[in-house]
């Protein structure tokens, strides 16, 4: 019998931000080029073909040059910015507490929740880059060429990824870089571990359900008792592929044993921690 849960706002908005960011965005500030001046004009949309929603959240982004970088900023119940955290790794983030802005995957978040309407790319630089929003990739080998206004540049290397910027078209891009900078435009870094490119779609693809609760695990198996995955600490945007009745899970009260599998992370997810029914609505049982 298919049973509903019902999260707390507690629960939901209690995001460990320090366990999501993990280190600060970009590459050593000595490589830092000087941030953008709103006088100069030069963050704007700057190639045709981009989706109405791609070229909103450009300009949503470009509204923020000037912006200081803050570590974990903009990663709030609501998309905007936030103050920042010290990073335990970079000495310059000493006074991002201080400061009102944004790190890389929050200026993301902020720029296409302007766009599109609520909030289609909350989690960090890694979730956006996954994100079931997703509709095209672009390996780093493919450049810039086939990129548009709004596609999502990434930077990691072993399935990591540290850092995320907004493309503008002619080769410049609108980031949120570091702590000690403000968000300014740049041009495209193809060298290092630039990892590629995503396009988002306007909506969510179909199968996208939202997480609920912190430091949730996945697995490599539907089971406890498998390895674990990834881990999402706090509410997250996922797409299920299918789902399948496996080993009982009990939290919060309630009994399932169902689990969904995620593609994009290859690793299955209790129900318990899905926000729906007992049995997603929708989604088709795995063979």
């Amino acid at each position: 019998m298919a049973m509903r849960r019902t999260v707390g706002a507690a629960a939901v908005a209690a995001v460990t931000l320090l366990a999501v960011w993990g280190g600060p965005c970009g590459t050593p500030a000595a490589a830092a080029p000087a941030p953008a001046s709103k006088a100069a004009g030069s963050c704007d949309v700057l190639a045709t073909g981009a989706s109405a929603v791609a070229e909103g959240a450009v300009r949503a982004a470009c509204e923020q040059i000037g912006v200081w970088y803050t570590w974990g900023g903009g990663h709030g119940p609501q998309p905007g910015p936030t103050y920042g955290q010290v990073d335990p790794s970079d000495p310059d983030s000493a006074h991002d507490p201080e400061r009102l802005g944004f790190d890389c995957s929050g200026l993301v978040r902020y720029a296409y929740a302007r766009a599109a309407g609520g909030d289609p790319l909350a989690g960090n630089a890694y979730h956006q880059f996954h994100a079931p929003q997703v509709q095209r990739r672009f390996t780093a080998a493919d450049g810039t060429a086939p990129l548009l206004p709004g596609d999502l540049l990434a930077w990691g290397s072993g399935g990591s990824i540290h850092h995320i910027a907004i493309y503008l078209g002619a080769g410049k891009m609108v980031e949120a870089r570091e702590s000690g900078t403000r968000i300014g435009v740049s041009d495209v870094r193809l060298g290092g571990d630039y990892a590629g490119a995503v396009r988002v779609a306007a909506a969510a693809a179909p199968g996208t359900f939202s997480t609920w609760g912190t430091d949730v695990w996945t697995h490599r198996e539907p089971s406890t008792a498998s390895p674990r995955v990834h881990r999402f600490p706090g509410p997250t945007t996922v797409r299920v592929d299918c789902q399948k009745h496996a080993e009982p899970v009990t939290a919060e009260g309630y009994t399932n044993d169902a689990w969904s599998y995620l593609p994009e992370y290859e690793a299955w997810i209790t129900n318990i921690y899905i926000k729906g029914a007992a049995w997603l609505d929708g989604v088709r049982t795995c063979p």
